[in-house]
């Protein structure tokens, strides 16, 4: 048998055993970043949230976000001790800044939070890998995806920390590979799949909702403009009816419900606290126009178990931060309801640009062979990123990251793979030997240059800019480039400076009273003063002329990449 085998099935271990090493490497240098990381804006508020859940049952903190991530990343610290000091809701920063400095185990409880991360990274890099074997014939191709993916330094910058961000972009893209592959095969088996699958993504974090509904009627709406099948694909066969599609997507909704179920059901019986978060978002909602103010009427009268008043008080949380925006940065500019091409921004500058130009391209040509052929399956990545940026950039006021958006970057590696794949096929049909040697060494001097990224951005993979940009602070700031992660290193660098006083102003959660720095004042805004001067970027997003008067002056040095150490005479 082994003598018959097909070379795919001699090379499927080969290629396993490679994909393995890629995650384990990826999760090594996410883990990599722990020693220099302080915990970032919102690390203390998920395991507030997580630890809340684990140790009494409720979860009152910040319940625009919902259980399941925050579990993940919790269990760790519960397991190491770590418990909940009922500090009042619903923001639950103080709560989970109590948790890190209890005990002295400050390190041990962040760093047992973002292992808890660290399976969503390795599930984005495997689900990756299944779509590459779905798009691809090389089993080589699909490995080379994942590869380029765990290249991306925003992925690997977000997998480091214990947010919800990766998690996310995991979950989703599982969604997405479920969903397709029910599209494609009308089975129910795939329709319980997906619809287990599309739960967790939204038990994981509601951004889920709008990405896989959006994406369900557009890869639906795709499908059926392919018709019954294509060759080599399990196509659905022509007997099913609509009945059958129904009553499959009577099966997604339903599974889905479990869980969601799980998520929010286990939970200590508190009526009051659902009721008053029930009722709020009902009275949201009817405050709106539209379809909004009539779904609030129907939840008026309609009777929901508790998990599910849960769920849609999460749901209209991030609805109601939406409407409301956030105060952003851009350009140079400060809004708080952001702007369309936010995003696009993002992406241009945030990108290793291998990867920005060759994933667009290959995009780009997945669509038109999908489109010829007839292959929902090439077709699908173009056009889940492009409805992706649509709605994001339509509809997101709440513009603080690349962070929001990590799911386009599988999409991308796919894109880039098909690039390689096509000019490296090229260039073997030539018959001019130099020219084809030349060829070859170019693309692979691309390919050296994206994966570069791997060794020229650690350990700082989240404040990660490409080449194009040589003033990141003039671009994107928050969770972009500073997130309050540089802390711990001004204080290592104020230790060898010897620093007995400092000016600080500095933005983010750590507890500053019981961090090692020397005795320091808070600067604030527009007050000169001389000595030791420590400021982040984060600090001057508030208001550019909140520190202006530091122009006269040159840094010292840039503490890592966030923060300006000055001394003033």
């Amino acid at each position: 048998m082994t003598l018959n085998a097909s070379p795919g099935a001699r090379t499927l271990p080969a290629v396993r055993l490679a994909l393995a090493f890629v995650i384990v490497g990826a999760c090594i240098l996410a883990a990599g970043c722990w020693r220099v990381y302080s915990n970032t804006w919102d690390e203390p508020e998920h395991l507030a949230a997580g630890v809340e859940l684990l140790d009494r049952g409720m979860y009152e903190y910040d319940t625009e976000h919902p259980p399941i991530g925050r579990v993940f990343m919790a269990l760790g610290p519960y397991l190491a001790g770590a418990r909940s000091f009922d500090t009042p809701g619903p923001e639950g920063t103080r709560e989970g800044v109590d948790i890190l400095y209890s005990g002295a185990h400050y390190e041990r409880y962040l760093t047992l939070a973002r292992l808890g991360m660290l399976p969503f990274l390795a599930l984005l890099l495997f689900v990756t890998w299944l779509w590459g074997r779905a798009l691809f014939a090389s089993q080589g191709m699909a490995l080379l995806a994942a590869l380029l993916l765990a290249s991306v330094p925003p992925i690997l910058g977000n997998a480091a920390l214990a947010s919800l961000d990766v998690a996310a972009a995991a979950t989703m893209l599982l969604a997405f590979y479920t969903l397709q592959r029910w599209l494609v095969s009308a089975g129910y088996k795939d329709a319980v799949l997906f619809g287990l699958t599309a739960g967790f993504a939204v038990g994981t974090k509601f951004s889920a909702v709008p990405f896989v509904g959006l994406a369900l009627m557009i890869l639906a709406l795709v499908r059926w403009r392919c018709g019954p099948g294509h060759p080599g694909t399990e196509a659905a066969p022509l007997r099913a009816t609509p009945r059958a599609w129904l009553t499959g997507l009577a099966i997604v909704i339903a599974t889905a419900m479990l869980p969601l179920l799980l998520a929010y059901g286990p939970r200590a019986a508190n009526p009051a606290g659902v009721a008053h978060r029930f009722d709020w978002a009902v009275s949201y909602l009817l405050q709106e126009r539209g379809l909004d103010h009539q779904f609030g009427i129907l939840l008026q009268h309609l009777w929901l178990p508790r998990p599910f008043k849960d769920l849609v008080n999460g749901i209209v949380a991030v609805k109601a931060h939406n409407d409301s925006g956030h105060l952003s940065f851009l350009l140079g500019q400060v809004s708080l309801t952001g702007w369309w091409y936010f995003y696009l921004v993002a992406l241009a500058v945030k990108t290793p640009l291998p990867l920005l130009v060759a994933g667009t391209l290959g995009l780009a040509g997945l669509l038109r062979e999908g489109w010829r052929q007839r292959n929902p399956w090439h077709i699908a990545p173009a056009v889940l990123v492009v409805t992706m940026l649509v709605f994001a950039s339509t509809f997101s006021r709440i513009n603080i990251g690349i962070r929001h958006v990590l799911i386009l970057y599988p999409f991308f590696a796919f894109g880039a793979v098909w690039v390689l794949a096509r000019a490296w096929a090229a260039l073997v049909m030539l018959r001019r030997p130099r020219l084809v040697a030349a060829g070859k060494v170019g693309l692979l001097a691309l390919l050296a240059w994206q994966l570069s990224t791997l060794w020229t951005a650690y350990p700082d993979y989240l404040p990660y800019f490409n080449e194009a940009v040589a003033h990141p602070e003039a671009v994107l700031v928050d969770s972009d480039l500073d997130w309050g992660q540089d802390l711990k290193r001004l204080e290592w660098r104020a230790a060898q400076l010897k620093i007995q006083h400092l000016s600080l102003a500095y933005r983010g959660t750590a507890l500053l009273s019981r961090e090692p720095l020397p005795p320091f004042t808070d600067l604030p805004p527009h007050r000169p003063t001389s000595g030791w001067v420590a400021i982040s970027e984060l600090a001057r997003t508030r208001n550019p002329d909140d520190y202006a008067w530091t122009a006269a002056y040159q840094p010292v040095e840039r503490v890592g990449k966030t923060i300006d150490l000055y001394y003033i005479p």
